[in-house]
Order: structure tokens, then sequence, then C-alpha cells
């Protein structure tokens, strides 16, 4: 019926609209009498968890001036030392308006900084669900994975830009130092991929995430590392059908040098001289300048001595994947998650908080390389610094796209350095 119509009837138009109101009011009225009829009311349930107490009792057994749990057992569960913990509550406390400890209309008082922070670290170090804190720090299952995502998002907001960036002047001049006496002059981390298996992924994109050799959903992570296992570089979220290289030609990590922004370092190979820094990788990864890999089947023994020192120091980033799990469960388990972007920060926070304990512990692990730089340096001045110049912008630009593409350039370094390390610890070959 056109109520534009000339012979549109008011009164019938009504009459069935009031017809077709009533009918889906009936509706209504017997399926709510349905549900009342077949259980229980559906009322939320009020569970008092008593804050003031937990947060009581979490001081007393860690937080206290005598706690009941010591440094090493605080260092276990955390997974930092405890004034690396309490500067992040403080930062994250003074940022954002959420850590802190309020009251709500019953005067009562809320969580505290200290119980949402401990919330969010145990669920990434041990990968538990979210309600499996709520019998020891009072906090249900969806405020635990509120905490959850406003703790990453902090750490990236307070965090990223110190502690997952390029490497400075200072350590660009440590690294290539330490590598230097490694075997690899202008070698400046070592380059690979992980894989976090994502349980909850949607069904229309289990094809595009799925693994072929495993059958699993996957999501990629690109990451490069140092020896003292300081992650530089991370790149998240390339679906799990992909790999190294198909991840690499999508990765930022050499953006900055096609565009000239970084600078040259000079050094020298088997007394060649060499302008540009590289990473270790594996055979997956293009015959680049930028990329030395190991020697397949290799038959003479300085190919041999070769090979064996280029997969020991690549190992760097396979030890920091290693060490990256075994700290934050949660990416060592099938992610339960179903938004990738939640995946994402929780990934990058995970590095975040990975690079600042390596940062604080560095000395309590890395010793074995100051000995062996002061027995290298022993009787001698300090090691020379490298050159890091950086070129004028367009020049810069030129040269990288002239030869970061280089095959020739890329056997070359490999060569070189076959003999400088034959020449280098050779002679303590039996």
């Amino acid at each position: 019926m056109d109520p534009s119509s000339d012979d549109f009837d008011v009164a019938a138009y009504l009459q069935n609209r009031e017809v077709e109101d009533t009918y889906v009011l009936n509706r209504f009225r017997e399926r709510r009498k349905k549900i009342l009829e077949d259980g229980a009311p559906r009322s939320r349930k009020y569970v008092n968890r008593d804050h003031p107490a937990a947060n009581q009792r979490l001081i007393d057994d860690y937080f206290a001036d005598e706690p009941t749990y010591d440094d090493a057992m605080f260092r276990r569960r955390y997974r930092m030392q405890k004034h690396l913990f309490l500067r992040i509550v403080g930062d994250l406390s003074s940022s954002d308006n959420y850590f802190t400890q309020r009251a709500d209309a019953a005067k009562k008082e809320g969580i505290s900084p200290l119980a949402k922070c401990t919330t969010a670290m145990r669920m990434l170090a041990y990968g538990m669900a979210a309600d499996a804190v709520d019998e020891y720090i009072k906090i249900g299952g969806t405020t635990a994975l509120e905490c959850l995502r406003r703790f990453c998002k902090g750490i990236i907001r307070l965090y990223e830009q110190e502690y997952l960036r390029a490497p400075t002047q200072d350590d660009l001049q440590k690294i290539l130092h330490v590598s230097e006496l490694r075997g690899f002059p202008g070698m400046i981390g070592s380059i690979d991929c992980m894989h976090w298996e994502w349980k909850n992924c949607p069904k229309a994109w289990e094809g595009q995430f799925t693994r072929g050799d495993k059958g699993t959903t996957t999501v990629i992570l690109e990451a490069v590392a140092s020896h003292d296992l300081w992650i530089w570089h991370a790149f998240f979220g390339c679906p799990g059908t992909l790999n190294d290289i198909n991840v690499l030609d999508r990765s930022p990590v050499f953006d900055d040098v096609e565009q000239g922004k970084t600078p040259s370092v000079n050094f020298y190979v088997n007394q060649r001289p060499y302008d540009m820094t590289y990473y270790l990788a594996d055979g997956i990864y293009p015959s680049y300048p930028t990329f030395v890999k190991s020697i397949r089947l290799p038959q003479s023994e300085p190919d041999k001595l070769f090979a064996k020192y280029q997969e020991g120091c690549r190992k760097d980033i396979e030890r920091a994947f290693g060490v990256l799990q075994a700290r934050f469960k949660i990416i060592r388990e099938p992610a339960r998650l179903w938004d990738i972007a939640d995946l994402s920060i929780i990934m990058r926070s995970c590095i975040i908080l990975h690079n600042m304990i390596v940062e604080d512990e560095r000395d309590s692990y890395a010793q074995r390389w100051t000995d062996f730089e002061q027995s290298e340096e022993s009787g001698s001045s300090a090691p020379r610094p490298y050159s890091t110049e950086v070129l004028p912008a367009f020049a810069n630009h030129v040269r990288a796209r002239s030869e970061f593409r280089d095959q020739k350039a890329h056997h070359e370094l490999q060569a070189d350095l076959v003999k400088h390390i034959w020449t280098k610890f050779g002679m303590f070959q039996d």
C-alpha cells in the first residue's frame, strides 16, 4: 500500500501496523516467559573480590621491606628485577590514568597499579588465561584482558623509541668491535623469522595463515639480534604461508638503506675495503651484499671453518628467539586472542620488555665478551673507531640502489671472509 497514492486508506494502514506491533510484542513476551521457566533469571552476579585485602597481600608478598618472597623469586615470577618493574609501574601510573588507584561510587578502594601491572606480567610470563589470576589478585577475566591491552600499549608508547630502534653511533661501534673479534668485520647482527601459532584465527583467514608443512595457522615475526640478545628490528604480522624471502620483501628492514639514510661504515676484510654492513643469514635469503650465508656442503678446510663460525655466530638470533619465548610464555603457546592487532601489541611489548631486561642484566651474561675483548686488547691501545660517516642523501641513495642487490659483491665478500677467518682462526685448528 503506497501512502503517496490518492486512494490510500489511513485507517486500514494504522490497523495493520497495530496488528504487527501486537504480534511482535506477544512473541517477545512468550520468549521471555520461556527463558524464565527454563532456568534462573539471567541477572549479573556480583562477586565481592575484596580489592584492599588483595592489594595488601600482594605488597606483603613482594613489595614490603621484608617480603615473603625474596628477590630471586621475584625475578623468576616477574622475569625482571624489582627496581625495573617498579620503574615501569611508576611510568605507567604517571602517564595513564587507568594505572592509578581510584575509588568507585560506593567509596570502595579499587585495584592498585601494582595489581594491574602484576596481572599483565603474569599473563605475559606464564601465558595463563584471563581469569586465572582472579584467585590471587582478585581481578575478573574481562578486567584482566583490559589490563593486558592497556599495559602493552603503555609499554609501546613509553619505551618503543628507546628500546626498539636502529643502533646509534655508539651502539654501532660496540657491535662492530665485537663482530671483528668474532671474525666478521662489518657484521651488525643476525636476521631470521619466527612463527607464533594463532589458535583463534578467523575461519575466513585460515587459508593465508596456515603453514603448509604443519597445517597450523601462524603469524610471522622477522627480527634482527646482536650477540648480547638485544633485538634491534622487529616486523610482525605476515601470514604463516609466507617464507623468509616473502617476509623480507614486505619488511622495512632495508628501507633506510635504500633511501640513503644509513651511515657508510668503512671496514676491511682480507685487506679489501668495504663500506656496506651486513647480517648473518641462513641459506634461504637472497645473495645480497647485506647478507652473509654459510657454505652448503663445504669441501676445503677454509670453507669448513667459515661455515662453522658463520653458523655459530648466526645462532645469536636463534638464542634471542629462545630467550624471548622462555621469558614470555604467551608467545610460545598458541595465541587465544581473536584480533591480530592485539597479537601485534603483545609481541612488540614483549620485545621491548626483553630489551629492557637485556639492558638491565647484560653484564651478568655478557662477561665472556668483556674478557675476550680485554685479552685481545692487552698491551695494545684502545680499539680503533669505525668510520660511520653519513653521506649526503642523494649520493647515499644512488649508492644504495646500485649496490644493494649486487650478487657479485655478495660472493666477493663471502670469499674474503673465508680467507679472513682462516687467517685469524685457522692456526688454532688441529
